[in-house]
């Protein structure tokens, strides 16, 4: 048996004693530090556990000239295609639009077509979502921070 077992009993009565709509400003308030912690690291191309993202494959010769020097998921990090939500049961952070399934793709390595008359291609595994320590530990301050107001 976990020994947090009763800390966590304890803190889902807490929480649950809280008004609706305190629930739902502090898991607002949680979605919009994860969205910002989740920026910053696609922004560092890293994943949760701290590995750099796979590079890009090169280009064939007959292809473009010269190499590609933006940042990959530039556009993706903008607050624009990633949202944050807080409901009264939880806090999400997720892609909208058109560019989930481009996210869906890196992130579980599938593989799709770069464009209309492409061939398909497997992509790697580039976790664009995720939790990490740190991650965790913005959650609890948060939520310490409401209890304790």
């Amino acid at each position: 048996m976990n020994e947090f077992k009763p800390f966590e009993d304890k803190l889902a009565g807490l929480i649950a004693s809280l008004s609706p709509a305190a629930r739902r400003k502090m898991t607002a308030e949680i979605a919009k530090q994860l969205r910002v912690s989740q920026q910053q690291r696609i922004k560092r191309q890293q994943a949760p556990d701290g590995t750099p993202y796979a590079a890009r494959k090169r280009q064939p010769v007959k292809g473009k000239k010269g190499r590609v020097k933006r940042e990959m998921f530039t556009k993706l990090r903008t607050n624009r295609y990633m949202k944050a939500k807080g409901t009264n049961d939880a806090a999400v952070v997720e892609f909208a639009g058109r560019v989930q399934r481009m996210a869906r793709v890196h992130q579980e390595g599938l593989r799709d077509k770069p464009n209309r008359y492409s061939e398909q291609v497997q992509y790697e595994t580039r976790q664009l979502l995720g939790l990490n320590n740190a991650d965790i530990i913005t959650v609890d301050e948060v939520v310490t921070s409401f209890l304790a107001k």
